[in-house]
């Protein structure tokens, strides 16, 4: 499979993720919503992710944690807040850690395209200066690139 066409944008307070899947637009999104398909393949490199609970439905809850490979635990909390199956997913992301701000809204959409996905992922923060430490401490852009790299191969071995 060719690598997939990807492109990333950052404005004052977003971060805009873009890649197109060599797949149907309803296995991609159920990918993103079906716990056995998210946990086989959600984080950057290296990193693993245990589902702790996932209710998808506007007001539902996503809890998981993400174990990067040096140790560390990024505990984590989605709330949905829109679900259009299969064009259209929006959630607020929150940190668990009490002392960790975290927050970001991201809306994703689904395009369907000659049998393909146009996958757009629009992480937006409260303030420019957010999206900045999101990026320095995270690794937000890399990590996102990862991840959907990640999605890209488990999706082809499907």
């Amino acid at each position: 499979m060719a690598k997939a066409s990807s492109t990333t944008r950052i404005t004052d307070r977003e971060i805009l993720l873009t890649r197109v899947f060599d797949a149907p637009r309803e296995l991609v999104f159920n990918a993103w919503i079906d716990p056995n398909h998210i946990a086989q393949w959600f984080g950057p490199d290296g990193f693993t992710t245990t589902i702790l609970g996932m209710d998808v439905r506007p007001g539902g809850v996503w809890r998981f944690i993400m174990h990067g490979p040096d140790g560390v635990d990024y505990p984590n909390k989605i709330v949905y807040v829109e679900i259009v199956k299969p064009e259209r997913l929006v959630y607020n992301h929150f940190a668990e850690d009490v002392d960790e701000p975290g927050q970001f809204h991201v809306t994703m959409t689904f395009a369907e395209q000659a049998g393909r996905t146009v996958l757009s992922m629009q992480m937006l923060f409260e303030t420019a200066a957010e999206r900045d430490r999101v990026v320095k401490e995270y690794g937000a852009i890399e990590g996102g690139e990862q991840t959907l790299d990640r999605l890209a191969a488990y999706l082809a071995a499907r």
